[in-house]
């Protein structure tokens, strides 16, 4: 299991409807802004696309307050993680994470240096509980950077959720902008932190080694339209990446959502409250359950645990059984057989969730 969100293997395929806690997707669902103005992608079916995406660029110049030229569009992220990896032969990957960025940069034959996060404990006041973390080696970073082209790293990383701390990442950014480095930064849950400052769009302005991805996926629901996007001021960067596209990758309906989803401010705000109250609570619920050992603080809208004397595959099997998906976290680079992540859902979900963990049967 490469990701999360297989709900046909054992599911839809077999004619059962799971309760899918492998995907981090925002419960609240699809915008009513997207929802009311789909007619708009079924007139524009019979005719191609504007070519040169005027609508989209605007929307995204007004949501993100950079210039037009910064952009570049894509399927979803996942083309753009693979286009601007193809840029580089040499890599610096941050891991644990998203293992699409090791899958690219082998398949283009990148040479890849890796550097793993660290482990520590932080207590968290409003919980009054102590939380394990996997925080970023902002000294390793920095050494193994002068053996590559670029780096890329998550923020929020997934699938431990951190974000990165911009005062320890300053002397990154400054090496980087001197010494024609590129920074990769996958910002594609950052909405979920509830908090603008966590981002770096502001800093594309000042430093040229910046290169930011995001997506509507996860915030905004809408996985099945394929929208990301880059935004870096470093025009050759953002030239050679469209030179390697194809015409047309941005689908009718995309276009529709892209327009009016980014103006929604209800949902953006009813999303921020919802993540900003159920973390808490989901983080703290979890805290209780036996077989946890570790449960590790998140800014986005999923959490990283370590079981206690269970394998995830052994975890993964007995939550299936009980109707709920997870991710098993084995696959990350770091990581071994004993991790799982959970996603954060509404609380109705939530709590069928809990009492599932609270009754599960984990006898050896």
């Amino acid at each position: 299991m490469i990701h999360g969100g297989d709900v046909y293997t054992s599911g839809l395929l077999q004619g059962r409807e799971l309760i899918d806690y492998s995907s981090n997707i925002n419960p609240l669902g699809v915008p009513k802004s997207f929802i009311d103005n789909i007619s708009e992608g079924i007139k524009a079916l019979t005719r191609y696309p504007d070519i040169q995406y005027r609508d989209v660029l605007k929307a995204l110049k007004e949501y993100s307050h950079c210039p037009e030229q910064y952009f570049v569009l894509g399927n979803g992220a996942a083309e753009i993680i693979d286009l601007v990896i193809a840029c580089h032969k040499r890599l610096l990957i941050v891991v644990p994470s998203f293992v699409e960025y090791e899958i690219d940069a082998k398949k283009w034959n990148c040479s890849i240096e890796y550097s793993y996060l660290k482990e520590n404990a932080i207590e968290n006041n409003l919980l009054k509980h102590e939380y394990a973390r996997l925080s970023y080696d902002y000294e390793d970073i920095l050494n193994k950077l002068q053996k590559v082209e670029a780096m890329i790293l998550g923020n929020p990383n997934n699938p431990n959720g951190n974000i990165i701390d911009k005062v320890e990442f300053q002397k990154i950014l400054e090496y980087c902008e001197n010494n024609n480095k590129v920074i990769i930064i996958d910002e594609a849950f950052i909405e979920f932190t509830g908090e603008k400052q966590h981002s770096f769009v502001e800093e594309v302005k000042k430093y040229k080694c910046l290169f930011i991805i995001r997506a509507l996926t996860k915030f905004f629901a809408v996985p099945g339209i394929r929208f990301g996007y880059g935004i870096s001021s470093n025009s050759d960067l953002v030239r050679n990446i469209k030179e390697k596209q194809n015409p047309w990758n941005i689908n009718c309906f995309a276009e529709v959502a892209v327009k009016h989803v980014l103006k929604d401010e209800q949902y953006i705000e009813q999303s921020r409250q919802w993540i900003t109250q159920e973390r808490l609570r989901f983080l703290g619920k979890l805290k209780d359950i036996s077989f946890i050992d570790k449960v590790f603080l998140t800014y986005g809208n999923y959490v990283l645990c370590r079981l206690n004397g269970m394998s995830s595959e052994k975890f993964y099997n007995l939550c299936l059984a009980e109707g709920f998906l997870i991710r098993k976290c084995n696959n990350y680079r770091g990581l071994d057989e004993q991790y799982v992540r959970l996603a954060i859902k509404d609380r109705n979900g939530n709590e069928k969730l809990m009492t599932m963990l609270e009754n599960l049967r984990v006898e050896n």
